[in-house]
């Protein structure tokens, strides 16, 4: 369809047609506003549709943007993990401070995921486990990596939503002098825009993008929260959390895909919840248990 064609779309109307032009340009829930022939915004009896059609719309944009601009990225790091999987090592993901750390847990014994990530979640260093928080004290580094069995040779997948936490810059400089290859997922315009001399951010002034084999953007925008309500200063709702998700599970599907394609046999977990789960995962619990550190049994 070229740009002079129509997009007809029906939703309970018949002959309503648009320029696809304008239909790209609205965004997904703006483009089915369209197609209704309605605003979302201000619908009778539809208190707040407007903030969740902002947000959606944000996020949504923000996925199709990491998908095109982060593509080469993501494709170079799925190739390296890949052949580290099937080599036979694990693939460490450390989600660096605050709630960075759910980043790593979405891809740690998760339903649809590698059985070979090693989660690495260090007291003191996220929001779980916070009493005092480690995530702002230089030199923890060499000791995250030893405990957790980091090694020459080994890929690190190292996410921090903004790039700039002091724990996330220390682990990019520890990869760094231990010969360990380096992905890192951040917000690397975010970044730029924190200056240099902000008192949280690590005393080598870096980002871990800056130290990275391959850097992978989230896209998170600044200030992270990005809605706005009228009487009121702060922005609310953030996006960090959704769009690193989206960006890491994007990494470790085209991994598991490349591990196919290159002869592997990826070992997957299935969800816990479902029939015959214990079957299934427990084979692969028991291999992994001894390696990777986080596993515990639930037989």
């Amino acid at each position: 369809m070229n740009t002079s064609e129509k997009k007809t779309g029906s939703c309970g109307k018949s002959g309503t047609s648009l320029d696809r032009r304008e239909f790209m340009k609205a965004g997904a829930s703006g483009a089915l506003a369209m197609m209704c022939g309605a605003s979302f915004a201000g619908t009778p009896g539809a208190a707040g549709t407007d903030l969740m059609t902002q947000y959606s719309d944000v996020i949504i944009d923000a996925m199709r943007d990491i998908v095109k601009d982060e593509r080469a990225n993501i494709l170079k790091a799925a190739d390296l993990l890949s052949d580290n999987a099937n080599e036979g090592r694990l693939i460490h993901v450390y989600g660096a401070g605050g709630h960075s750390a759910i980043a790593a847990m979405e891809i740690f014994w998760r339903a649809g995921g590698l059985a070979c990530v090693n989660g690495m979640f260090p007291v003191g260093t996220n929001v779980m486990t916070a009493g005092p928080t480690t995530a702002k004290v230089e030199g923890f580094a060499p000791y995250i990596f030893s405990f957790y069995d980091v090694n020459k040779g080994d890929t690190l997948i190292l996410v921090n939503f903004y790039g700039l936490n002091i724990t996330a810059v220390d682990m990019a400089l520890e990869a760094k002098k231990r010969g360990v290859k380096l992905i890192t997922i951040n917000a690397q315009k975010f970044a730029k825009k924190v200056p240099k001399s902000f008192k949280w951010r690590h005393s080598s002034k870096l980002d871990i993008n800056d130290l990275a084999d391959i850097a992978i953007d989230n896209h998170v925008p600044y200030p992270d929260a990005i809605l706005k309500v009228k009487g009121l200063e702060e922005e609310i709702t953030p996006t960090a959390t959704i769009l690193t998700c989206f960006t890491i599970n994007c990494l470790m599907s085209e991994t598991i895909r490349l591990m196919v394609e290159k002869g592997g046999k990826p070992e997957i977990w299935v969800s816990n919840n479902i029939p015959n789960c214990d079957e299934h995962n427990k084979p692969i619990h028991d291999k992994y248990r001894h390696r990777v550190h986080h596993l515990y049994p639930v037989w």
